[in-house]
C-alpha cells in the first residue's frame, strides 16, 4: 500500500526545518506489486533530493500529488528548488553521477531501477531557478 509508505515518509521528513511537505493522497488505498522496502527507498530518495534542492535562502515547498491513469498511479513530487541545469539533465539517472559534495550519485539510478522492476516509469520536468517535479507511474494491483 503506497499510502502506508508515503504516510511514514511525510511524517518523518515533514519535520525538516524550513521546508513544508504537502501530500494530497487519494481517498482509496493504492496497492502496487512491488517490494515495500524498495518503494520506500524510491520515495525516500525523491523526497530527500527535493529537500536538498531547495536553496537555504527560501522557504521550502514540496508538493506530492496522486492521480489515477488507466489502472496506474501517477505520483508527482514537486519542489521549489533550483531546478536541474540543462547540461546535467541527460545524466540525472546515470550511476555515480552527482552534483552534490556528498553522496554516491546512485540515488536516482537506483530509483529508476526500482521503478522499472515494478514495470513503471520515472521522469522529470524542471525549470532552472524555479524547481523540479519527478513523476513516478506504477501499475496498480488489480
Amino acid at each position: 500500500d503506497l499510502h502506508e509508505i508515503m504516510y511514514s515518509l511525510v511524517s518523518l521528513l515533514g519535520m525538516h526545518e524550513n521546508t513544508k511537505i504537502t501530500w494530497n493522497p487519494l481517498p482509496d488505498a493504492l496497492m502496487v506489486n512491488a517490494d515495500k522496502t524498495q518503494i520506500n527507498r524510491l520515495f525516500t530518495n525523491l523526497l530527500q533530493n527535493a529537500i536538498e534542492a531547495i536553496p537555504d535562502d527560501r522557504p521550502g515547498q514540496i508538493l506530492i500529488n496522486e492521480e489515477i491513469r488507466d489502472n496506474q498511479i501517477l505520483i508527482s513530487v514537486n519542489d521549489n528548488g533550483g531546478g536541474i541545469p540543462n547540461e546535467t539533465q541527460s545524466k540525472i539517472f546515470t550511476p555515480n553521477f552527482t552534483t552534490k559534495t556528498s553522496g554516491t550519485g546512485l540515488g536516482l539510478a537506483m530509483s529508476k531501477g526500482i521503478v522499472e522492476k515494478a514495470k513503471g516509469e520515472i521522469w522529470f520536468e524542471t525549470s532552472e531557478g524555479e524547481g523540479t517535479t519527478f513523476y513516478v507511474l506504477l501499475p496498480l494491483l488489480q
